[in-house]
């Protein structure tokens, strides 16, 4: 199994896990989740930006050469 598979169902367990406790447990396990989200959203947007993730050139694709823009 993938590490990010274990990592989505860990921050589902804890999700189910929290529901109802009152703690706080829940907020943490949401925010958690969020987090995991924003780092796929992060990495996705990276992946099909226009441009780097700085707002700057685009990443160079295998053996482009930057001379070439």
């Amino acid at each position: 199994m993938s590490e990010d598979t274990e990592k989505h169902r860990a921050l589902l367990s804890a999700l189910r896990d929290a529901a109802g406790r009152g703690d706080g447990s829940f907020e943490q396990a949401v925010t958690n989740a969020f987090e995991h989200v924003f780092e796929h959203l992060g990495r996705l947007n990276d992946h099909v930006a226009l441009s780097g993730p700085d707002g700057g050139a685009p990443h160079l694709k295998p053996g482009e050469s930057p001379t070439l823009r």
